[in-house]
């Protein structure tokens, strides 16, 4: 009995999960219990701050994912510690004054004294048994192979196992318990084999699975290596083309300021020299004049009368002279009058250049450029349509988008009041308000400033040497530091002819549309009366664009390009929609339609001829203004802008 005892009370301090006997012993919300050790690797094997028992499923919530704070199983940790203090005692002894054992029998499965490990030793059935010294055993060098008692029979090993209770049981109980339908029972042994086949096999298919994550491992050691090598290399290709940055704007720093002092010295030279010889005139005429005009006495001798009728005679040939000529030390200090341009906005590493300040009268190196552009455009534009084509259906070739998601909504200042936008000299933005105003906005949707307050905006224009063109009723110029030129323009009045529109072309030609009248007028800078007239036959021009030598004409639902002459030479129509133009970066157009009653705005690029390319912006949802009435407009840096009465959106 007391063996059975002690078989029990064994099986009951192992731990399901290890089979060793409890450490640490955790009680889960279940009641079952568990090594703290093994808990703590189920815990990290599920990745959270639960555990779901092994033997019920039932799941425990482990508090701040640490296993030590569960309950310990108090009962059980006193039986094993008192179960550790006491030896263990032979099994095969019969007397009641059992003796320790010393040695342990795997095949036997008993605990063995000195006596009995003698006499154990001399039968012959046992000869060639496992045994095990306890000096072995003790420290857990070596583990035991238990041998299963059945609780019911004590003196029985639970030899078979019925795979339909999932359970060990005696032949007895096989007898009793596990006979008949949905019992199938085999030997103890045959199922131990299996299983341990089975976890033989899992373990190799553990053993693959590790290996091809460290395989995954490895594969990701290389990936950040050579994103780390890739790192190092960006960093001194960085470094050496910073650098090298630095060495070539040092190299131009240097080439300028000799360039700027070579220039300005020569100057200095020349307008010296001038100087110098003025100041001799001056001095000559200063002497000559104090030796006649200082005498007290008239000469009356002969010599002294010589004398000053000599002099008289220098001073005669000194003031028969010509007048300082005061053209020609001011085209000396022309030559020096330079100015530093640095490169703003431009995608190019360099500080800028020297540029000479001319004269009206002479053509300055920013015309030299406007001519020759204009030559190239001439001749591009017969073919620009095709090559538009060319370039965009090729497959190869990488173009802007714009993503709905990458767009910027900017409320304006002044609601339901916008009139025009056009964009700066410098690559901002302006829009102009009926109420007075011009906002100027940064690509990425700041108000940097407000200009001219208390003009009313109805058009507003840049032309080529950065002045403003403003349209309010009548053309008004400004400087572009925005002071008031006094220059007049004789146009037509709203009663007369309508509500106007205004556009300035690559030659600084004005251009202003109206309504009623159905014509578009063109003025030079010079001011007073239109230098030619624009007939808009059968269409009303709501909003005119120059566009290379010809003009594109929005009237509601219709985009027409039309020549010099008027001409219709294109045209898009989308009923239903507002359509409006402007010229891209690229030199293709750019076509907004505005579903006005459904607050919907689509971008799409045209060719030269109005042939579609390619769609920009599909069907935004815009919040509707009160007025129909909306720009577009490209940033100089490649963001798209459309405005609304209302509001600014910014595509990126």
């Amino acid at each position: 009995m007391a063996e059975a005892l002690k078989t029990v009370i064994s099986q009951s301090t192992e731990c399901p999960v290890c089979l060793s006997t409890f450490t640490d012993p955790k009680i889960l919300s279940c009641s079952h219990t568990f090594c703290k050790t093994c808990l703590d690797n189920l815990l990290e094997c599920h990745g959270n701050s639960q555990i779901r028992c092994p033997v019920c499923r039932a799941v425990t919530q482990v508090p701040n994912q640490d296993v030590g704070k569960l309950q310990v199983n108090i009962a059980l940790k006193s039986l094993i510690d008192d179960i550790k203090g006491q030896p263990q005692i032979c099994t095969n002894c019969q007397s009641n004054d059992t003796p320790h054992a010393d040695v342990y029998c795997q095949d036997c499965g008993r605990y063995l004294c000195t006596s009995c490990l003698n006499k154990h030793s001399q039968w012959e059935g046992f000869i060639g048994h496992d045994v095990i010294a306890m000096s072995e055993i003790s420290p857990g060098k070596v583990s035991v192979r238990r041998y299963r008692k059945c609780r019911k029979h004590p003196k029985e090993d639970e030899g078979c196992f019925c795979s339909s209770c999932r359970r060990f049981t005696c032949s007895r109980c096989v007898v009793m318990e596990h006979e008949g339908e949905g019992h199938k029972v085999i030997e103890g042994a045959a199922y131990e084999d299996k299983r341990m086949k089975g976890i033989k096999e899992l373990k190799s298919k553990v053993n693959k699975k590790r290996s091809c994550f460290q395989k995954y491992i490895d594969f990701m050691d290389e990936e950040m290596k050579s994103v780390d090598n890739t790192e190092k290399q960006c960093t001194s290709d960085i470094n050496e083309a910073y650098d090298d940055a630095v060495r070539q704007l040092s190299e131009k720093r240097e080439s300028l300021l000799r360039e700027v002092k070579e220039t300005t010295e020569g100057v200095e030279t020349e307008l010296k020299s001038m100087k110098t010889t003025a100041q001799k005139h001056i001095n000559q005429l200063t002497i000559i004049t104090d030796m006649v005009t200082k005498r007290t006495k008239i000469p009356l001798d002969m010599d002294t009368l010589a004398v000053h009728d000599t002099l008289c005679e220098d001073l005669r040939e000194v003031l028969d002279k010509d007048d300082p000529d005061y053209e020609q030390p001011r085209k000396s200090s022309k030559k020096g009058r330079s100015v530093f341009k640095r490169n703003i906005g431009k995608n190019e590493l360099g500080l800028g250049k020297i540029v000479n300040v001319v004269g009206k009268d002479e053509l300055s190196l920013g015309k030299i450029i406007h001519v020759v552009k204009k030559m190239i455009v001439s001749f591009c534009l017969v073919g620009l349509g095709m090559i538009v084509n060319l370039v965009t259906n090729e497959k190869n070739v990488v173009l802007p988008t714009y993503n709905i998601a990458d767009v910027k909504n900017v409320s304006l200042p002044v609601k339901n009041h916008m009139n025009a936008m056009v964009g700066t000299q410098d690559g901002r933005m302006a829009v102009g308000y009926s109420t007075g105003g011009i906002s100027i906005i940064s690509s990425n949707g700041q108000f940097q400033q407000t200009v001219l307050k208390d003009v009313h905006i109805f058009g507003v224009r840049f032309l080529s040497d950065g002045r403003c063109v403003v349209m309010d009723h009548i053309i008004r110029l400004y400087t572009p530091e925005y002071t008031k030129v006094n220059v007049i323009f004789k146009t037509l009045s709203v009663d007369e002819a309508g509500i106007p529109n205004l556009n300035v072309d690559a030659d600084d030609q004005i251009y202003v549309s109206y309504r009623k009248a159905m014509k578009i007028l063109v003025f030079s800078t010079a001011g007073g009366q239109a230098v030619r007239e624009i007939p808009c036959n059968g269409y009303v021009p709501h909003q005119i664009t120059s566009y290379h030598g010809s003009l594109i004409t929005k009237s509601h639902d219709t985009i027409r390009l039309i020549d010099k002459q008027g001409s219709v030479q294109h045209e898009l129509k989308k009923p239903g929609s507002l359509l409006h133009a402007a010229v891209s970066q690229g030199g293709t157009i750019l076509i907004a339609k505005v579903k006005h009653d459904e607050g919907l705005v689509s971008i799409d690029e045209y060719t030269y001829e109005l042939r579609h390319i390619r769609n920009l912006v599909n069907d935004l949802k815009i919040e509707k203004p009160e007025r129909d009435w909306y720009y577009l407009q490209q940033y100089r840096s490649g963001e798209i802008a459309f405005c609304t009465p209302d509001r600014l959106y910014i595509f990126y």
